[in-house]
């Protein structure tokens, strides 16, 4: 099992992640230099949907589909927290992936 500081990196980069944008796992690890442990990030922001501080929806996968969903309490939580951002979703998958993607290594 991956430490809390390995955790905690992953949860001090997604609060950076901005209103109305979502990353991916995989960015995320690039970000905090574990290049290869976007599996890692998945297992950290599974516990961080109940985090009110860490904006767990706002981490989808590589093609920005909704993997994480199932974390949220209700059944469509997730998609409605980032519909409410202007992210639009149809289908688990953030239909304007490229416009609404941010980068944690550019923060852009």
């Amino acid at each position: 099992m991956p430490s809390d500081n390995f955790y905690q990196k992953v949860y001090e980069v997604a609060r950076k992640i901005p209103y109305g944008r979502v990353t991916s796992y995989g960015a995320i690890a690039k970000a905090i230099g574990a290049a290869k442990s976007a599996r890692m990030v998945g297992y950290a922001m599974n516990g961080a949907a109940a985090m009110q501080d860490v904006p767990a929806h706002r981490v989808v996968n590589r093609n920005g589909l909704l993997t994480g969903k199932h974390h949220f309490s209700g059944t469509h939580l997730m998609q409605q927290l980032l519909e409410s951002e202007g992210v639009m979703v149809e289908d688990d998958k953030v239909q304007n992936f490229k416009t609404s993607f941010w980068d944690p290594m550019c923060d852009c």
